[in-house]
């Protein structure tokens, strides 16, 4: 009998917090004896210990410059194989102080709401913390007497950041320097939801009492033609982690919550699903053929939708009946009264409800 291989097992790669610790630590050992190392073991900000390569080098006696290639792992991202670069400069006399500056590619904070200092570098605290963790390892009786400064740039980044959130969270000029542990894990989700987070509490931070919270670019850009009054902070796409934004809405104390949907991630809504994602649960068809034998379809028309696996099935057959709206309407307000069950008093809610072209069909508002 042939023999079925194993599953591959997905590769890990590194965040560019890490990449730039380790760019740190190889120029750092420059300093300290006139050459910077081909590879470095640097240690992780979840407190591993990993080899780089290093892949360009120079070093002064006072100046110091290493690079190490991102590798994003078996889930390359926009800034797989960026070029993470850091110049280290020794700073007389001042005794154990680290600077961190940006370079071409390293954005700059625009913006409140990401706890790092508005026009300062986007180099974010735990990415902050393992370079300085890294430099007081190998140059602890350096720093003794002298400080260091962290200039860390990224050639193309202004580019790899159009990939980004990074314009829409106020970081301008290029990528951000991000990790909370130095892994980054194939196929994670957790820098997504981050994201989500981060996008509603630059909202905040900057004035606003509404977000607008979208599954995608389709009803993000239907909600901005439908809400041309809020500025582009307003406008979050939280993706499927609807969960995570009410949260995070409630936190930063929004007043209200837009939602901006088509029937399918609407209908997971409805039944009670706050991660929409397509493998978390099936549709409930169920809640769908209710819905339109309370508005007067056929039996047999609702055991149809019932049977069915789409809820774009239930509007297509309901628009037949010429109650598409009077469908989209009802699911909106259902959507409603799901969401304030489970967040009750916490915000005043908006339904928007396109079809598949990005055209409104109904709204729906809470009381």
């Amino acid at each position: 009998m042939e023999k079925i291989p194993a599953k591959k097992r997905l590769r890990t790669g590194f965040s560019t917090g890490a990449c730039s610790a380790a760019a740190a630590r190889a120029a750092a050992l420059g300093l300290l004896h006139g050459a910077v190392p081909s590879q470095v073991e640097c240690l992780l900000a979840n407190g591993q210990r990993v080899v780089f390569a290093i892949h360009d080098s120079s070093c002064s006696a006072t100046e110091a410059h290493a690079v190490v290639v991102k590798d994003a792992g078996d889930d390359p991202d926009a800034t797989h194989g960026a070029h993470m670069t850091v110049q280290l400069k020794i700073l007389p006399d001042a005794a154990e102080r680290i600077e961190f500056h940006n370079g071409a590619g390293v954005g700059v904070v625009t913006k409140p709401g990401l706890g790092l200092e508005v026009g300062g570098p986007a180099i974010n605290p735990v990415p902050r913390k393992n370079i300085a963790e890294n430099l007081r390892e190998v140059a602890g009786e350096l720093l003794e007497h002298h400080g260091l400064s962290v200039t860390i740039s990224v050639p193309g980044g202004e580019e790899m950041a159009k990939k980004t959130t990074n314009a829409r969270l106020g970081i301008l000029g290029g990528i951000s320097i991000l990790g909370t542990t130095g892994i980054v894990k194939p196929y994670s989700t957790s820098a997504f939801r981050a994201s989500v987070v981060q996008g509603i509490q630059v909202a905040a931070k900057t004035g606003n009492d509404t977000v607008v919270l979208t599954t995608g670019g389709r009803t993000e850009k239907f909600t901005m033609q439908e809400l041309p009054h809020l500025n582009d902070t307003c406008f979050v796409q939280m993706g499927d982690f609807l969960r995570y934004a009410l949260d995070a809405a409630v936190k930063c104390k929004i007043r209200e919550v837009v939602i901006g949907g088509m029937v399918g991630k609407l209908t997971k809504i409805a039944q009670g699903e706050t991660i929409t994602h397509a493998g978390r649960a099936e549709v409930d068809t169920g809640l769908l053929a209710d819905i339109c034998a309370s508005l007067g379809a056929p039996d047999a028309m609702c055991a149809a939708i019932r049977d069915n696996e789409t809820a774009r099935f239930a509007g297509e057959q309901m628009a037949s009946l010429h109650l598409s709206y009077e469908f989209h309407l009802a699911l909106a307000e259902k959507v409603i009264a799901t969401l304030l069950a489970r967040y009750p008093n916490k915000f005043q809610l908006r339904v928007l409800v396109c079809d598949f072209d990005g055209k409104k069909i109904a709204e729906a508002v809470s009381q």
